[in-house]
């Protein structure tokens, strides 16, 4: 169980404190605008955690790894992929055009993309911490069956313990690490959608779509079990995020002129 603990603290470190400190070093070089961040997190909750999930919730099979029409992994994975990515990225254009139509400079699309990735990690990475800390405490009591109680069978209550046990440092702290990675992706893609607008080409809004949805087919065949081979994810969104990043820093010069 101390594994368990070491564990879930990585990633909450990773989920939660590194976005704030991140939000920290943008405000001490004075390229910290609260307005599109507070806009970055207001979005995505509105676009991705209720719209986005109200058509899931029509389209998804109850075991959220298929279709209702379709048990075809690879279908999954593009609706999946495409989803996120007009939801998310439609989600950004209406930021910058609405609420954000004075707020068009470089570092407002970084703290857009702060905003909501920040908040995606702290909801997701933290919040699955925070369960996973307290499953282990009332397992490291013995008082997991009597909480769950009817909501779980003895067979649900066994695999659940099982999957601690077996759990290891790594498992959660790629929790945390894809939290960090997909914050990179956000930043980069609130810079190509701000960038869209300020040159006037949808069609680059259109790239950020397919290039979200392109992204995140692979995690989305390993949410379905296609694939099951963690560290080859890791490895993809880590190379992502390093795309992510040197685009973020060539971009920079292009907002200067």
């Amino acid at each position: 169980m101390n594994s368990i603990y070491i564990g879930v603290s990585l990633q909450i470190f990773l989920a939660v404190i590194v976005p704030v400190l991140l939000m920290v070093y943008l405000q001490r070089k004075k390229m910290m605008s609260w307005r599109s961040l507070l806009v970055g997190i207001l979005i995505f909750i509105v676009f991705s955690q209720i719209l986005e999930k109200i058509v899931h919730f029509l389209v998804l099979a109850p075991t959220g790894t298929e279709l209702r029409w379709s048990t075809n992994p690879y279908i999954f994975a593009l609706y999946g992929g495409l989803a996120a990515g007009v939801f998310e990225e439609m989600g950004r254009f209406f930021a910058f055009k609405v609420f954000l139509k004075n707020n068009h400079h470089y570092h407002d699309g970084l703290s857009y993309g702060l905003g909501h990735g920040g908040i995606e990690a702290i909801l997701i990475g933290g919040m699955s911490a925070l369960n996973s800390l307290l499953i282990s405490a009332m397992i490291k009591t013995g008082n997991l069956e009597t909480i769950l109680g009817a909501a779980a069978t003895p067979e649900e209550i066994t695999s659940i313990k099982k999957q601690f046990e077996e759990a290891n440092v790594w498992l959660f702290a790629t929790g945390g690490l894809e939290r960090i990675f997909a914050i990179a992706l956000h930043l980069a893609l609130s810079i190509l959608v701000l960038y869209a607008i300020r040159k006037n080409k949808f069609t680059y809004v259109l790239y950020a779509i397919l290039i979200h949805a392109a992204i995140n087919f692979l995690p989305a065949l390993y949410q379905a079990g296609t694939l099951t081979n963690l560290l080859v994810i890791e490895i993809f969104l880590g190379f992502i995020a390093i795309l992510s990043i040197v685009f973020i820093v060539k971009m920079k010069p292009k907002f200067e002129r």
